[in-house]
């Protein structure tokens, strides 16, 4: 198998940039409020010379540079040029497991079966969007995914990078644990206590090492050891939509509460009802000042794009969270899940 990993280059920041030119010089932020409790979803590359970056508080983002741009994420505007870049980029490999509105998978293999050819390849995936979407990406190319996905963020922005047969463990040896997909906080501090600093450790684990016993454990060795059997994954449908809200001050009033969650889910209706989809588990999650986070779930024995179903739903699963941890909130959400299509009735 030869994949490329695709990744738009700052992707909400460049289209931002794409429709102001005046930002491109400027640190900028795409976000919520710098003077409230917005968080960083994308910064452009002359903000992070300042440290900024995803995920960041924006109060923060401002501090360490006050001269920063802050604009309100326009997901409108976003999806309309990611369905660009994708059509684009299937005009040339036909077979894309998308995985995000800015990134996702080629089958490079499918067209160009040797790795000079996919090389080529993917260098003119990168000259054609760039020529018709003026965006930047930066693509790995490798016999797997796991390493494609690592590899195409070696030479952001832009870049290229190529792993052939028989370099993966090579390649991947020397990096952070937390690059590796799959290693979050937790498993990054239970491997550094365990001498475990670099994937070519956790690579270099046999199989009776206590660290890689269960499946969990194994698959982590040997996508370090550059090996990951996974095959692109061709469905496009999403199995969930969720709306949620971050208040500037924490909220205790269940009723407020309870209107935020009604206001919610009669969007999440209306997408439903757009798709011509229904739904039947509603999720309703809840977000502490602590920043912990509890969600409850039911489902329905039909599904619903009943917005007032949907809410009235969603309120009691807040309610019932409540009881168990009662106190203020600084977040929250009603997703949906088991998406359907509306059934059909016959007439014979």
């Amino acid at each position: 198998m030869i994949v490329a990993h695709l990744d738009l280059d700052a992707f909400f920041a460049a289209v931002e940039e794409l429709e102001d030119p005046e930002l491109r010089t400027k640190p900028l932020v795409v976000g919520g409020d710098p003077h409230g409790r917005g968080v960083v979803a994308t910064a452009n590359y002359v903000a992070r010379r300042y440290g900024i970056a995803s995920a960041m508080s924006c109060a923060e983002a401002l501090r360490r540079c006050p001269a920063t741009v802050f604009v309100r994420p326009r997901h409108t505007l976003y999806r309309e040029y990611s369905r660009e870049v994708w059509t684009t980029v299937r005009e040339m490999v036909p077979t894309v497991e998308q995985t995000g509105i800015d990134e996702g998978y080629l089958d490079l293999g499918e067209v160009a079966p040797a790795f000079d050819d996919a090389r080529a390849l993917a260098e003119t995936v990168q000259a054609v969007v760039r020529a018709r979407t003026r965006l930047s990406c930066s693509l790995g190319v490798a016999t797997s995914k796991v390493v494609a996905k690592i590899a195409s963020d070696r030479r952001k922005p832009g870049g290229l990078t190529v792993v052939r047969p028989g370099r993966e463990a090579t390649f991947l040896a020397p990096l952070h644990l937390r690059v590796l997909p799959g290693i979050g906080p937790r498993a990054d501090e239970r491997l550094r206590a365990a001498g475990i600093e670099t994937i070519g450790d956790l690579a270099a684990l046999g199989d009776d090492d206590p660290l890689v016993s269960g499946k969990v454990g194994r698959v982590l060795r040997d996508r370090a050891r550059g090996i990951d059997p996974r095959g692109l994954e061709l469905s496009t449908e999403r199995v969930s939509i969720s709306q949620e809200e971050t208040f500037e001050q924490d909220i205790g009033d269940t009723e407020r509460l309870h209107d935020e969650l009604r206001r919610m889910a009669e969007r999440l209706a209306e997408h439903l009802r757009s798709r011509e989809q229904t739904a039947r588990t509603i999720t309703t999650k809840l977000r502490y000042p602590d920043f912990s986070i509890r969600t409850r779930s039911s489902s329905l024995p039909v599904g619903t794009d009943d917005g007032a179903r949907i809410g009235e739903l969603a309120c009691v699963l807040l309610d019932r969270a409540l009881r168990d941890r009662p106190g203020p909130l600084r977040l929250v959400g009603v997703g949906v899940s088991g998406l359907a299509g509306h059934a059909q009735l016959s007439l014979v």
